[in-house]
């Protein structure tokens, strides 16, 4: 008889607050209540009034023995704040599928309905399945509204590309149920690996001055840094965040948060807390040049820039970093894996992670990156994932370090 234990266990006892909204897939989500039901979790369903237009609520209530909530102004319960009682007891909120007007109403803090205000007044982990045509899914005020809900902490969960309701064929759909229970379930199934250890994570890019209104800086957003750090804050770590230019993110006021214009700046600051951190991680992407700031703006007809080579962060933690564990990453263009082994000896780092920029969905300023862990022993070869899902891949290999 096969002991293999139910992936979906992390959530038994756990209360699952589930937000449906108005669109084709939320019959989609009936399976994935079922299975978290199934699991032992106490599931609880609000639903827009659009998303009674494709599943009824008496379905939710027959899979999860709950009430579904619809109106604010239901008066056909025991007497309470029902949007804060909900809220009080959810340990994760689960939205599917996401629409483009809800993620836009979350993103501006409009709570007009009981699913907006009752995700608003919830203080624990929130999961959103965008679900919509493709264009819309692309829409720049769609991707800025889902961009905003992502550094507040909220995670996404996507779909793969294939078709649409709308007849077209591309991205927009939604995740699928199995998907959407692994997505919950693994709020919980993270263990506290990291309590008692500091983290000082580097994150954004820095600045190399021209002048007093011209620099040379790269296209890093600071996404993958700022996952890695609310990821290993679930997991228990105290964060030293030393952060250049990046994307604008809300940060968790346990986190020490160091800015750094240059990286110059950025070494310093590491240097002074490199002490008090037991695991490096150099997410950032620092100017590998500088040169001489002119002290007035340059109006010359052509320019000419004498560059030298900045001092390499990693390399100076990697020769003093003893028996800590330092992680470093290599964005290639060509060769990557090559390179990336290359990086890893010559800065004693313990993981690198290696990622081709070149490639669709990886990179900079994006929500997705396509990874391959490199360590002295072993090489794990990742496919596309969120970088949120990433920051926990990485994790988890610098705990079997």
């Amino acid at each position: 008889m096969s002991t293999k234990a139910n992936p979906l266990d992390c959530v038994k006892g756990k209360t699952v607050l589930i937000g449906v909204c108005g669109g084709i897939a939320a019959y989609k989500v009936c399976t994935a209540a079922s299975r978290l039901v199934q699991a032992g979790a106490d599931v609880h369903v609000m639903m827009t009034k659009n998303a009674t237009e494709f599943v009824t609520p008496l379905t939710f209530e027959s899979l999860t023995h709950n009430r579904v909530v619809v109106d604010t102004f239901d008066r056909n319960f025991t007497w309470e704040v029902e949007h804060v009682s909900l809220a009080k007891k959810t340990d994760v909120v689960l939205i599917a599928p996401a629409t483009a007007n809800v993620i836009a109403k979350l993103a501006c803090g409009i709570a007009d309905d009981f699913l907006t205000t009752t995700v608003l007044a919830c203080r624990c982990p929130v999961i959103f399945a965008p679900a919509m045509n493709g264009a819309m899914l692309n829409n720049k005020a769609t991707k800025t509204n889902i961009a905003t809900l992502i550094s507040r902490g909220f995670q996404a969960v996507y779909g793969d590309s294939g078709y649409l309701a709308c007849g077209d064929v591309g991205d927009g759909r939604m995740a699928e149920p199995e998907a959407l229970a692994a997505a919950v379930a693994k709020e919980f199934c993270v263990g506290n690996d990291f309590v008692g250890k500091t983290v000082l994570i580097t994150a954004g890019a820095t600045r190399a001055m021209v002048d007093p209104v011209r620099f040379l800086t790269n296209r890093s957003s600071g996404k993958m840094g700022y996952a890695l750090a609310m990821r290993a804050y679930a997991r228990g770590a105290h964060i030293i965040l030393v952060k250049g230019h990046t994307d604008k993110f809300d940060y968790p006021d346990a986190f020490e948060v160091i800015g750094a214009e240059t990286t110059h700046d950025m070494l310093n600051a590491v240097k002074e807390n490199a002490a008090r951190a037991d695991i490096y991680i150099m997410a950032a992407a620092p100017c590998d040049y500088e040169c001489e700031q002119a002290p007035q703006k340059i109006k010359s007809e052509t320019l000419q820039l004498k560059l030298k080579k900045t001092t390499d962060i990693a390399r100076t933690i990697g020769e003093t970093k003893g028996e800590k564990k330092l992680v470093i990453f290599a964005a290639e263009t060509q060769n990557c894996e090559q390179n990336a082994r290359s990086k890893l000896k010559a800065k004693n780092a313990d993981l690198v992670v290696a990622n081709d920029v070149t490639k669709s969905g990886a990179g900079f300023d994006v929500d997705t990156n396509i990874a391959t862990l490199i360590t002295d022993g072993s090489v794990d070869r990742l496919d596309i994932m969120t970088k949120t899902e990433l920051a926990d891949r990485i994790l988890d290999k610098i705990s079997e370090l």
